[in-house]
């Protein structure tokens, strides 16, 4: 959440509901930030050549253009890619990840509900540049001061360790270093929320990390309780994601398997035409 030295980090905001607009800028004052409001995207635009903000948030309603429309004009331009930009619209029930996914699709970085508080809608934002800039820390940083449950993967496996958090509908961050996995994985309520690994989130992450330290002899994992992300990517239901992370993991130990017995049979088939050559070598020396 860079900005200035001495200054606030600046939001733009783009919609049209003037009421709205009002009432949510002044609850991004409150978390301290600096606001720009503004009703159409397309003048927005151009106040990014002289002065870029920390963030857009956009709403995806407006008449000639909304933040879908918006996200591949930002993303085109090495200017104005690296600025987040955060869709504003409508959810509803069995809506919410839709609209998600379709905010993601389009280039968006994130997604909120403009029917939450505005001051909710803030805090979110906040927390979302907060985590964006400063990312999330390696497992092994984390000191027991900061984690309220750690283990050693040898002892208790990964799916158990998610199941168990699950079951007991813990909200928090799960850190896991383990072969070459480096990953976390939000909880909120016992659901998985956001998961992180490498260049990979939501559930592609999840079932890499699963995958990865499926069997694995050394690995640790740290629990922070009460850590919240500042996005939700992952909409598939931990027992989904724990099975595909399953099936991969079979399928790569079925490739190594065949892999092995394809090099014997060749290491065989190399054994006897050295074999047959000896013979023949001594063939003619008699």
């Amino acid at each position: 959440m860079t900005s200035p030295a001495g200054s606030a980090p600046r939001i733009l905001l783009i919609d049209s509901n003037v009421y709205f607009s009002k009432r949510l800028c002044d609850a991004l004052q409150q978390q301290g930030f600096e606001v720009t409001a503004s009703t159409q995207a397309a003048y927005a635009l151009t106040m990014l050549e002289w002065n870029a903000p920390a963030a857009i948030l956009c709403a995806t309603n407006l008449r000639e253009m909304g933040a879908l429309e918006m996200a591949p004009i930002l993303r085109a331009d090495a200017n104005s890619a690296h600025i987040p930009l955060i869709a504003i619209g409508g959810g509803g029930a069995g809506a919410g990840d839709q609209a998600l996914l379709e905010a993601y699709r389009a280039g968006c970085d994130d997604f909120v509900d403009r029917r939450r508080a505005p001051s909710d809608i803030a805090a979110h934002v906040r927390s979302f540049l907060v985590s964006r800039q400063d990312g999330f820390q390696p497992t092994q940083m984390l000191t027991s001061a900061e984690t309220d449950l750690s283990g050693n993967l040898q002892h208790l496996d990964l799916p158990g360790v998610i199941q168990m958090l699950g079951q007991a509908r813990q909200t928090g961050a799960l850190h896991i270093n383990a072969v070459d996995a480096d990953g976390i994985i939000f909880f909120e309520g016992g659901e998985i929320s956001h998961a992180e690994c490498g260049m990979l989130f939501g559930d592609e992450a999840v079932t890499q990390i699963v995958a990865t330290c499926q069997g694995a002899v050394k690995g640790v994992y740290k629990f922070v309780y009460g850590a919240t992300a500042a996005q939700r990517t992952v909409l598939r239901s931990a027992t989904d994601l724990l099975l595909d992370a399953m099936r991969e993991f079979d399928e790569s130990q079925r490739d190594a398997e065949e892999g092995s017995e394809n090099n014997s049979d060749q290491i065989t088939e190399r054994n006897s035409d050295l074999d047959a050559q000896l013979d023949n070598v001594e063939k003619k020396s008699l």
